[in-house]
């Protein structure tokens, strides 16, 4: 076949082009097809030998996001190798380039090598773990993902935030043990103040059968005085994530309480003074 004064043999040519297409695509189904059931493997694993090593749920879902992230990473390098192997690129040269470059840009890949290392050793420690609330680098919220290069917090109002690992310098995880639900609540200065405690200690007897209560909760008295105000504090320590729940439960059964026993809560007042000249 002649075309613009090119001889072209279109038998040879689809003979050499035919079977190296049917690598590639036979090399692209089975990738297709090999990564979910290698997750699939990687989940049923982890998910084994968390029950019988006695692993919490949290640590057993950071484990599983990470060796996943590095299994897909792994699968697809195989892949591209093979592509390379299968268009006859010889993998030699571009290793050694590869090397060259590595080492050029190495200077400025600190950063990196910093996010790689400290990731490390946040799964090390367990610092942190998915479905945790904690606060670092700025950021206040719920732990999604943590990655051997950066790790994505949730704030509360629904950003997802990716923190790279070397910002990570001090952690505050706020699921470790019991936390505390705290109330405050203010009663007038001319309020009985022995009264208002007995009311107090009513509703918390209420609260301590909850089983979402892990001690308390105990009405522990006046806690200071404000220019128009008392102030009573009621503590309990309750499970984790649950103290903000809680609190407002509370909160609602004190003011009922505080209505049926004739007791005010204070509010701004102005008072006016007026003067005859």
């Amino acid at each position: 076949m002649n075309i613009f004064g090119i001889e072209f043999d279109l038998a040879s040519l689809l003979s050499s082009v035919v079977p190296v297409v049917l690598q590639i695509g036979l090399m692209i189904l089975a990738f297709i097809i090999l990564v979910p059931i290698g997750k699939k493997l990687i989940e049923k694993s982890l998910n084994k030998a968390g029950s019988n090593q006695k692993l919490s749920p949290t640590r057993v879902k950071t484990l599983e996001k990470l060796l996943l992230n590095v299994f897909s990473y792994i699968m697809f390098f195989v892949l591209v190798l093979m592509l390379f192997g299968v268009l006859g690129i010889p993998l030699g040269p571009l290793l050694a380039g590869a090397g060259i470059i590595g080492l050029a840009i190495g200077f400025g890949a600190q950063g990196l090598v910093s996010d790689i290392v400290t990731g490390f050793f946040i799964l090390l420690e367990r610092q942190l773990e998915i479905d945790d609330y904690a606060t670092t680098a700025g950021y206040d919220g719920i732990v999604e993902e943590i990655g051997l290069r950066t790790t994505k917090i949730r704030s509360f109002d629904g950003t997802l935030n990716y923190v790279p690992n070397r910002y990570i310098e001090g952690v505050a995880n706020h699921t470790r043990g019991n936390m505390r639900a705290l109330v405050d609540i203010s009663i007038q200065y001319n309020d009985n103040i022995d009264r208002a405690i007995t009311v107090l200690e009513e509703v918390c007897e209420g609260f301590k059968e909850d089983e979402r209560f892990k001690e308390g909760p105990d009405a522990i008295g006046v806690q200071s005085f404000g220019s128009t105000d008392i102030v009573l504090r009621v503590v309990g320590q309750t499970e984790n994530g649950l103290q903000w729940e809680c609190e407002r439960e509370m909160r609602k059964a004190i003011k009922a309480a505080f209505d049926q026993a004739g007791i005010e809560t204070p509010f701004p007042q102005q008072v006016a003074v007026h003067t005859k000249q």
